[in-house]
């Protein structure tokens, strides 16, 4: 059985990732915003720590804490002035933001409770599930695998970083 400790260390952590979330969507400022990712992706390393996979929480604070963050910073500081201030949203474009975060939590849901085989799919005795377990359901390509979608960011992820360039050397 969980200690009370570790939940309630749990709920201070998924508060953080919520409010810091929230946060980095919300602010008009972008290099806030990277600031307030850093710590969402922070929070998040601390939930693999908390779970014993310090593998993984090791990798997600040097990739993306580290990397990736980094990665962000030089992309706005490459492309856009650091001071300048982002137009208010409209009335209009703020129902739409709603209405689309409000059918990606739905969706999200949804997966979740759908695809119910791939959480419980290899527990092992003592109910804990295995970080290389974890890595091959993840990255197979099987039917609840997801190395397309992964290899689909990288691929998303460097056009953004080759548009950057492009923008930059124009100005």
């Amino acid at each position: 059985m969980e200690s009370v400790g570790n939940i309630f260390m749990y709920f201070i952590i998924a508060l953080a990732i919520i409010v810091f979330s929230v946060l980095t969507v919300t602010t008009r400022k972008i290099l806030r915003s990277a600031t307030y990712l850093l710590f969402v992706l922070f929070a998040t390393a601390l939930l693999y720590f908390q779970m014993d996979y310090e593998f993984l929480g090791a990798v997600q604070i040097a990739v993306y804490a580290g990397g990736i963050v980094v990665l962000f910073v030089f992309s706005i500081l490459l492309t856009h002035r650091p001071g300048e201030k982002a137009d208010a949203l409209s009335s209009q474009r703020r129902w739409l933001g709603l209405s689309a975060a409000v059918l990606g939590v739905a969706a999200c849901g949804y997966a979740l409770l759908s695809y119910g085989k791939f959480c419980t799919a290899q527990i092992t005795k003592d109910g804990a599930l295995e970080i290389h377990e974890l890595g091959k359901l993840l990255l197979s390509t099987d039917k609840f695998g997801y190395l397309l979608p992964f290899e689909a960011v990288s691929v998303l992820l460097l056009a953004c970083i080759i548009g950057g360039v492009v923008i930059a050397r124009r100005r």
